[in-house]
């Protein structure tokens, strides 16, 4: 199934430019790759271009080209963390509230490191294989599982751990960064185990998520915002729904072959109605009450009708 380029998702950064002059960075991260495949391609055509029988150069080019993608992303990966230890060494990154000026040191160098990611981040995520983009995250110093599934979101890529077994909906936003008016607030953000995050939610900075913890489709939670273990929450911002049963052992045993299937629907609709219901404001709960008793009186019009 394809993506609208809306909704593509991965790894992320940032694309606030403090200051041109660092996409000297992103410049030389583009040069540098490259160098290293035409290098790569050299060799090749030294080592089998000038062999008696010269089929075997084109026999092989196909997968040359997957060679060059793959040395490009780990060159690129390569200097892009050694570029990091030089920045980071210079000025340490950190968690807090900064202005968003120029003059202001946190708020710059947030910025430089955003821009020397940016080019490792796109080719690792274009790859067909989404070990790079685990890769990615790990060189780059989020704490996380080649087990969990975080390609169909978007991830920030610095002060976020992740648990084992973590499943991040599609076009989930997950940040440990934000900018809101003149601030740049950054707060590291932890996800326990067995979490999942449903599609376009937006997980704000410092959010601690608890283990077997499900948040919603469409639900934003608070900075800072705590959410305790194995709870359903939802809603924006994110509330308690009711307690995750989901991983309890022996849960496949509770489920069977159901042979009246509409009853269960209607079953289902009824629970959910009433869970929905007791979240409701009075006055969502007198709108909602008005507008089933005029869909039933439509009803029986319709039926005395016929």
């Amino acid at each position: 199934m394809s993506v609208p380029n809306s909704m593509r998702a991965g790894p992320f950064v940032p694309t606030v430019l403090v200051k041109k002059r660092y996409l000297i960075f992103y410049f030389f991260l583009i040069w540098i790759s490259v160098a290293a495949i035409l290098l790569e391609f050299w060799w090749y055509w030294q080592s089998l271009y000038y062999l008696e029988t010269p089929i075997l150069f084109f026999i092989f080019l196909p997968l040359l080209f997957f060679v060059f993608y793959i040395t490009m992303v780990l060159t690129s990966l390569i200097f892009a963390k050694l570029l990091l230890i030089i920045v980071n060494a210079l000025h340490k990154p950190r968690e807090g509230v900064f202005l968003r000026d120029p003059s202001d040191k946190d708020y710059r160098y947030w910025s430089l490191r955003n821009t020397i990611k940016r080019w490792p981040i796109w080719l690792s995520h274009h790859f067909p294989f989404p070990f790079l983009d685990n890769l990615c995250f790990k060189l780059f110093g989020v704490k996380t599982k080649f087990s969990n599934s975080l390609f169909e979101g978007f991830v920030d890529t610095e002060f976020i751990d992740f648990g084992e077994n973590v499943i991040v909906g599609q076009a989930t936003l997950i940040q440990s960064a934000v900018i809101i008016g003149d601030l740049l607030i950054i707060k590291k953000t932890v996800i326990g185990d067995n979490v999942r995050i449903a599609t376009h939610s937006v997980i704000m900075p410092g959010t601690h998520i608890g283990n077997n913890c499900i948040v919603s489709g469409k639900t934003i939670t608070k900075i800072g915002q705590v959410l305790e273990d194995g709870w359903i929450y939802l809603g924006i911002p994110a509330q308690k729904f009711k307690e995750n049963r989901y991983f309890e052992d022996g849960i496949e045993n509770l489920i069977t072959h159901v042979d009246d299937v509409e009853g269960l629907q209607k079953k289902y609709q009824e629970v959910m109605i009433r869970d929905i219901h007791q979240h409701r404001s009075l006055k969502e709960k007198r709108k909602y009450k008005k507008d089933v008793l005029k869909e039933e009186k439509l009803r029986r019009e319709r039926a005395a009708e016929k």
